[in-house]
């Protein structure tokens, strides 16, 4: 194929075609010679001596379309040369292949907006530019919505990349990428700029690894498992039934006692079995279960009996040593021994203390809230909740306790208070596997996704694996930073739950560098290839991991198995 343009009547052209003779004669690339609804292919030139530079035809870039009273703006996805063999002696024809985002327009008044779409579709032999920076700064701009920066733009690294912490927030949002390119200093961003643009916000970052711990010291408590008072009475009876019988399928014998025995317990600290605890026995504990008063909440999170009011353990193996005493049993006396042996092993376990050390100190949910949700936050916004140092069949139980509180308190609050939910690792809490994970984890979770947004109860899913991930939780997550996958998988995930993200942006996906993203959704103005910014050292997280190591003091045995122990 030939380029039906000479050399010197090419160069006159794109010389005319520039806004003044001060600018660069290179900006003008090559000619439109296809074009269909949403792609065009260019055809250009390039010197088989020539020494490219950096703003030669490359992969990712945006370029122009010159209409004359508009121009289109569009990103090059693909590229090769019309000949197979290079020619070091003579011009080699390349075709560029284009996919149109939208056009830049200017009013007779000489505003300039750009406006995703296109209206007029480029003629054949329309000129193609590198774009002007203003042109690339009004693609991104935000217009009327209040923007923050969180970094540069791959392209131009002098045109800040913002994005609305407004919409992300309130339509949630997810931060993908695998292992090793900056995720977790990319979140510590975010969160940053997020506490800095809400002043009402307060954010709880469930962290699996306990990396967080250093990244905000100047905005965030830190709890682990020896600063933490999370009540048993807290639990619900699926969330304390996952505890006691350890994930495993709990014969359901035991299952119906527990749920009597705590019922009951609950009543008795209460008072209401105080004068006669054998009335007590027989008016509800010889009850069939179906019949003990346990109706189904209208939201489907546990049963209207199932509230978190406090109770004694003490009395829990007192009511399980009533049972076993009656005459007429109810109950196999080998599970009520069986879950008596299960709840006194827990009780007795140093890993469980922060369930149950202090647990009877507290007769209100009032203070746990307090320190876990930051009211008032005394200027420390953000925390962080280090299950890594929880026993593992524990965690599960504890992220479904969290994640229904911070739905509970955001609607109690009637809005006065957001709370943003950050789940990292979020393909262990909402699997795409349905059969894998805890059911009130999942549900707690898909609660805040469906419905936080009008209590202010908001969600950020961070994972390395979206193949893994429920895709309905995928796509409810408005605003999306994909960092590199090289999976296929799960570049497949994205495509298929992100429904406005181009195909040919998303071909980049497996190539971005460290702390690239390509952020597209409701909180940015178009698809956007960007850098997140720099963190000053003390903000990085896994500081405390990442630096200090070589002067640590190594610990002795004794000491290890203590740690392992709690």
């Amino acid at each position: 194929m030939q380029l039906a343009v000479k050399s010197g009547q090419f160069e006159n052209e794109l010389t005319s075609d520039r806004r003044d003779l001060g600018q660069d004669p290179e900006r003008a690339l090559g000619r439109v010679v296809s074009c269909d609804g949403s792609r065009a292919t260019i055809a250009s030139t390039v010197s088989g001596m020539t020494r490219l530079g950096p703003d030669s035809w490359a992969v990712g870039r945006m370029i122009s379309i010159n209409l004359g009273s508009s121009r289109i703006v569009g990103l090059v996805y693909e590229m090769h040369a019309v000949n197979p063999v290079w020619d070091e002696a003579a011009d080699n024809i390349v075709h560029v292949q284009v996919e149109m985002l939208g056009e830049v327009t200017e009013s007779p008044e000489g505003r300039v907006r750009f406006q995703s779409g296109i209206t007029t579709y480029p003629p054949i032999g329309s000129i193609a530019h590198r774009i002007r920076t203003g042109d690339l700064a009004l693609v991104h701009d935000l217009g009327s919505r209040n923007g923050v920066a969180v970094g540069t733009l791959t392209q131009d690294s002098s045109i800040p990349a913002t994005i609305s912490i407004d919409d992300m927030l309130a339509r949630h949002f997810a931060l993908l990428g695998t292992t090793g390119v900056g995720k977790s200093s990319a979140v510590a961003l975010l969160l940053r700029r997020a506490i800095a643009a809400r002043s009402r916000l307060r954010v709880l970052i469930l962290d699996p690894h306990n990396e967080y711990a250093g990244a905000f010291p100047d905005r965030a408590l830190s709890i682990d498992a020896e600063g933490l008072d999370l009540p048993f009475w807290m639990f619900r009876l699926e969330e304390f039934g996952e505890i006691v019988f350890r994930g495993r399928a709990a014969f359901e014998e035991e299952a119906d006692i527990l749920r009597e025995v705590v019922a009951t317990a609950r009543e008795r600290y209460r008072g209401a079995s105080q004068r006669n605890p054998m009335r007590d026995l027989n008016s509800s504990l010889l009850k069939r279960p179906l019949d003990a008063g346990i109706a189904r909440r209208e939201d489907g999170m546990g049963s209207a009996t199932d509230m978190p009011t406090p109770y004694r353990i003490v009395d829990a193996l007192a009511i399980i040593d009533e049972l076993i005493g009656l005459h007429e049993m109810r109950w196999p006396r080998a599970a009520l021994r069986s879950l008596k042996v299960r709840l006194e092993t827990l009780h007795s376990d140093p890993r469980y203390q922060f369930m149950f050390a202090r647990a009877n100190m507290m007769e209100t949910m009032a203070p746990v809230l307090a320190q876990i949700f930051r009211v008032p936050h005394h200027g420390r916004p953000i925390t962080v909740f280090q299950l890594g140092g929880l026993p593992s069949e524990v965690v599960d139980a504890v992220a479904s306790v969290l994640a229904r509180l911070a739905f509970d308190l955001a609607m109690a609050s009637q809005g006065t208070y957001e709370i943003l939910l950050l789940c990292e690792e979020a393909h262990r809490y909402v699997p795409a596997d349905q059969s894998l994970g805890f059911l009130p984890t999942r549900q707690a979770i898909a609660r805040i996704a469906k419905e936080g947004r009008k209590y202010g109860a908001y969600l950020g899913v961070v994972t390395q694996r979206p193949g893994e991930l429920d895709p309905t939780i995928l796509s409810q997550c408005s605003t999306i930073f994909a960092m590199r996958l090289a999976n296929e998988h799960d570049q497949q995930i994205i495509r298929a739950a992100i429904s406005d993200a181009s195909a040919s942006t998303l071909k980049f996906l497996s190539s971005v560098g460290n702390r690239e993203a390509i952020a597209f959704g409701e909180g940015v103005a178009t698809t956007m290839r960007m850098r997140f910014a720099d963190l000053a050292p003390h903000e990085l997280p896994a500081m405390d991991i990442a630096i200090g190591v070589e002067g640590r003091r190594e610990p002795g045995l004794e000491e290890m198995v203590r740690r392992m122990r709690g």
